[in-house]
């Protein structure tokens, strides 16, 4: 409150707390996210900025021109539909697009896929008529033309609607799945559906339409047959233009240097033949077919055709696919070289907007185009203004110009198209590349381009994805398996086979995969840790079980025995009271079983013994060297021997013989446990000289239920034959899944899981011994409790 004079003035504000103001900014970053033409508009530097982006604007709408007028041809519309498309998505890219360089219209992959759309739907002969007058057939151009936008604007609105989906639901890693091999590959094979689309209009023929897998061949093959039917006059526009654009381009790619801006030499071209074709009439006087009527003004927008979806709905969504690959690729180049962010996510909204209002104003699918893209940002384009200076060089040429350019050949526009094709062209060094650097990558590069000649383009980008979906598996399923070794003098552990220096530690065994442990390879994982180990659990379990099963039948021998024999005492002393005669041998029953039980034991074990002698291996037998103290802990002496008989271990012959006799002691209890744990030093086949095994899970980035079950076996498995196993490496993810997993128990989550594998290394020898390493410090090892 304040006074002034009479006068009182009272000022109230809203006092905002913390939770609302993070509220206020989470809305404004949301708001700002969705349409990030409100970020940097508002700081837009005309002085800096304004006349590189014009430059660069009226570059690349010179381009838009040509290659919208050539780029319907490939999508089976009139070419002044090209032209629209040049113009409504660049200006929607404007408002939510997020890269700066980026020339979002025509592109010759996408305006092919939209092309084989158009005609598998709209065919030539489904617009035959009768003419009255002679009875003839012919086409009804004016018909098939309308019916062909209807399909691309319906294909092009559901695309765009599958864009702005997958962005929403931030789907926009999606991209990654295809990989540079298979996007160069699909774009190289695209190139050559191109060159087949405008060979008719290069020698004026007219092959048959063909759909479904194989079509290209069957197109083709038919070309060939065409041939002699060429029209001369548009064999030679095409083959001039050809030169001339040729030598141009090489021309104006040898001055780039020098050039501030780069000649239009396709404007140049479709002016110059434009002219030609006015003054000499080719269209009248030689046959030579030309654009037609391109109408003046802009088209009122139509809600696409719904009832096509279903037809392409398949198309729409390879479409979505690649325009996304294609724009994100680029996006990012240009992002990482001027040093700002492009976001994915939003990528796939801007796009899918471009492409779902557009298709109201019948234009087909878009994305950014490389050359285009490429003379945006060396021209010296700063923002997404150099956009919207190409969409009104466009708009210009539809409202005033357009009409210049019905006299244009569209054999000139098939040469522009075949000319632009070059780079795509040069694709095809990738497989002398990919021979030198991988052969899993000149795989999918092969598999993309065959697949996608073959089969066309939706189909081929599916079989691609598939394929390169199934060599990842693949690789992850078959990786590499290898024990480590520490260099002397360092913390590090790496391979044992690639690395000299390496030296195995004493006593523990290192194990590493070189991919994630999941379901389609934990099997393989078990039989790799088997076999680096020097360990076959399966059968070392099984011997221990056949070991236990005779002790508990010796056991029950010895039992049998003492109770004949007390009651042999009984009678004796009953017979020594009575003072009667010799006493009688009597044969009871269970002595009979006893000797047949014995019988029987004795015959497998002579088999047994048969069957190792014959297999020729040493023996590997452990002597417990110290009493087992109350932590379970002990210490072994591992002795390998030729043959058990030999006289240094003959009491270890005579044990397996079945005979009773003990290890210096006569108690069952001490002849139960001493068996017990000679069982497994008796195998014969291993050199069992481990006592721990580390499993390095660091390049594990994520663990399923069926590699947790695996890891419970190993632990398992592992702790019956007296190896620990121990973990290290494992990111918190891992930690989270096992624990989600009831792997962990107490004791194991203290003692088993480590940081590194040093800190696994050192606990390991304190826990079960080395003197010649140092020993296991709490205070310097990070373990993980």
């Amino acid at each position: 409150m304040e006074e002034a004079g009479s006068a009182k003035y009272r000022v109230e504000r809203q006092v905002l707390d913390e939770q609302r103001l993070e509220e206020a900014c989470c809305l404004k970053r949301s708001v700002m996210s969705s349409c990030p033409v409100l970020y940097w508009l508002p700081k837009y530097s005309v002085w800096d900025y304004g006349m590189p982006d014009l430059v660069s604007g009226i570059s690349v709408g010179i381009m838009h021109l040509p290659q919208g007028l050539a780029y319907a041809l490939l999508a089976s519309v009139p070419p002044v539909f090209g032209l629209y498309t040049s113009l409504y998505p660049a200006l929607i890219y404007f408002f939510f697009g997020t890269s700066r360089h980026n020339s979002i219209g025509t592109f010759t992959v996408l305006s092919i896929m939209v092309g084989s759309v158009t005609e598998r739907l709209a065919p030539d002969e489904f617009f035959l008529k009768t003419n009255g007058t002679n009875l003839t057939l012919e086409m009804d151009v004016a018909a098939r033309d309308a019916y062909r936008v209807q399909v691309a604007a319906a294909t092009t609105f559901l695309g765009g609607l599958i864009q702005v989906l997958l962005g929403v639901i931030k789907f926009g890693f999606v991209g990654t799945y295809l990989s540079e091999p298979l996007v160069r590959a699909y774009t190289s094979a695209a190139a050559a559906h191109a060159v087949v689309a405008q060979l008719k209009y290069l020698f004026k023929v007219s092959p048959k339409r063909f759909t479904g897998p194989l079509s290209q061949v069957y197109t083709l093959v038919d070309l060939c047959l065409s041939l002699p039917k060429t029209h001369l006059p548009t064999l030679l526009v095409s083959s001039v233009t050809i030169v001339l654009l040729t030598g141009a381009k090489e021309l104006n790619s040898f001055l780039s240097t020098k050039l501030p801006v780069p000649i239009p030499v396709e404007l140049i071209t479709i002016v110059a033949a434009t002219l030609l074709s006015s003054t000499i009439d080719l269209n009248n006087n030689y046959s030579v077919s030309v654009v037609g009527e391109i109408p003046s003004g802009l088209s009122a927008p139509s809600v696409p055709n719904l009832s096509l979806f279903g037809d392409v709905i398949g198309d729409a969504f390879a479409l979505a696919i690649v325009g996304y690959a294609v724009s994100i690729s680029l996006g990012k180049t240009f992002a990482l070289k001027h040093g700002y962010k492009v976001d994915s996510n939003q990528e796939l909204v801007a796009l899918g907007l471009s492409n779902a209002v557009g298709s109201f104003f019948q234009c087909f699918s878009v994305c950014s185009s490389m050359s285009r893209s490429l003379v945006q940002e060396t021209t010296g384009g700063k923002t997404q203004m150099a956009g919207v200076a190409s969409a009104l060089i466009v708009l210009v040429t539809i409202l005033k110009l357009g009409m210049l350019f019905q006299e244009l050949p569209k054999a000139v526009l098939a040469s522009i198209v075949l000319v632009n094709l070059k780079g795509m062209f040069k694709q095809y060094s990738d497989v002398v590349t990919l021979w030198r650097r991988s052969k899993i990558d000149l795989a999918v590069w092969l598999v993309t381009w065959v697949s996608t000649m073959l089969l066309n383009l939706d189909l081929g980008l599916a079989a691609s994805i598939a394929f390169a979906l199934f060599t990842v598996t693949f690789r992850t399923q078959m990786p590499t398996y290898s024990v480590l070794g520490n260099v002397p003098g360092t913390e590090l552990y790496v391979d044992i086979e690639t690395h000299r220096e390496a030296r195995e530690v004493p006593g523990v065994t290192i194990f590493r995969s070189s991919a994630t442990v999941y379901f389609a390879n934990a099997e393989l994982y078990l039989e790799a840790l088997k076999e680096k180990s020097g360990l076959d659990i399966g059968k070392m379990i099984i011997y221990k079980r056949r070991q236990e099963a005779k002790q508990r039948r010796r056991e029950r021998r010895a039992k049998r025995r003492a109770k004949r024999q007390a009651k042999g005492e009984k009678r004796a002393q009953k017979a020594a009271e009575q003072h009667s005669g010799p006493p009688e041998i009597s044969v009871e029953e269970d002595e009979a079983d006893d000797w047949r039980e014995t019988h029987i034991d004795m015959t497998a074990t002579e088999e047994e013994e048969q069957s190792r002698t014959e297999r020729g291996n040493g023996t590997v037998f452990v002597i417990p060297t110290a009493p087992q103290t109350p932590d379970g802990c002990s210490r072994w002496e591992y002795l390998k021997g030729g043959h058990p008989d030999s006289t240094s271990l003959g009491w270890m012959s005579e044990l397996q013989d079945g005979d009773t006799t003990t290890l210096g002691s006569s108690s069952e209890d001490t002849l139960s446990r001493d068996l017990e744990q000679v069982s497994l030093g008796s195998l014969g086949k291993w050199t069992w000289d481990i006592h721990s095994i580390i499993l390095d899970l660091s390049t594990a980035n994520f663990i399923d239920t069926v590699a947790i079950q695996t890891l419970k076996n190993i632990f398992r498995d592992f702790s019956e034959i007296d190896v620990d196993i121990y973990f290290s490496g494992c990111q918190a993810s891992v930690v989270e899944q096992l624990e989600r997993g009831d792997f962990f128990s107490e004791t194991l989550r203290k003692q088993h899981l480590f940081v590194s594998v040093h800190d696994a290394v050192l606990y390991c020898l304190n826990h079960r011994g080395a003197a010649s390493l140092p020993r296991y410090d709490p205070t310097q090892a990070s373990k993980r409790g």
